[in-house]
């Protein structure tokens, strides 16, 4: 017998239900962009598994940078939550790397993708599928590292991840996260599309409330996951209210054929403790 989300997801995909609940609408989403070799859900290679069993290993949290090695403390034995990182990507590095890693994540089909890398090369990573911003199932300060790629931006609301992801982290643990500059959504999405920078949009940017009922249609039609753009008070001002220090910071471009990264650094990344 099919779970709710899955006979929820398979209502959405067949288009019987309009996206009231979000979480359920983007699980069906990412699940489809699995199929579609979206490259965020494309498991890391065999080699890179035995490179990073050499120590010689990177992950990304936002599109093209890596994560400097200097935030990250000595990976043995460390006890790791990727959180909303499905996609065979940065859970199974980390973990061959000599951590013991849980990937969580909304959608089944992006956990399938760690699982399926894990279970090939015998690593210590488990999955669970869960919304990014309740952890309940995990007890206070379980984790000594959480890995946090871009990935907010398919949430409505934002600072109880922080507030989750602090709850969960042991004292002296980091959180190292990657989101989306705000600066992102400013523009008509149309015209971007043609080379011109037209301010349309006010932040926060929501999918649900910031396009027309006519682009909504046709962006749940093509099966796009929705995005909601949050501030900078939110992003970084949540972090520091849930209680974290901030000890790291980058930005960081789409690459080359984004028109906007042509002028400003779209995605941010930090390095935040919890004293």
């Amino acid at each position: 017998m099919e779970s709710k989300s899955a006979e929820r997801d398979a209502e959405i995909q067949n288009g019987t239900c309009l996206p009231q609940d979000v979480r359920a609408y983007n699980r069906a989403a990412w699940n489809r962009e699995v199929e579609k070799e979206n490259p965020w859900t494309v498991p890391v290679s065999d080699e890179t598994i035995a490179l990073a069993r050499e120590g010689q290993w990177s992950i990304v949290l936002t599109p093209t940078k890596p994560v400097p090695k200097t935030w990250f403390p000595s990976l043995s034995g460390m006890e790791i939550l990727c959180l909303a990182s499905g996609g065979g990507q940065q859970g199974p590095i980390l973990a061959a790397a000599g951590a013991k890693v849980t990937v969580f994540d909304n959608s089944p089909r992006q956990l399938q993708q760690d699982r399926q890398v894990a279970e090939r090369h015998f690593l210590p990573l488990t999955t669970v599928e869960g919304d990014m911003r309740d952890l309940s199932m995990f007890a206070r300060e379980s984790f000594d590292l959480i890995v946090h790629p871009v990935s907010n931006c398919f949430v409505s609301e934002i600072r109880s991840v922080w507030r989750e992801a602090f709850r969960v982290l042991r004292h002296g643990g980091f959180l190292l996260a990657g989101f989306t500059n705000p600066v992102r959504y400013l523009f008509d999405e149309t015209f971007l599309d043609q080379g011109e920078l037209r301010v349309r949009h006010r932040l926060p940017y929501s999918d649900l409330d910031s396009l027309t009922e006519a682009e909504r249609r046709r962006r749940i039609d093509r099966g796009e996951p929705l995005e909601f753009g949050h501030t900078l008070e939110d992003q970084i001002g949540g972090q520091l209210e849930a209680g974290f220090v901030l000890s790291g910071f980058y930005e960081d471009y789409y690459g080359t054929k984004d028109r906007l990264s042509d002028y400003v650094a779209t995605f941010i990344a930090t390095r935040a403790v919890k004293p």
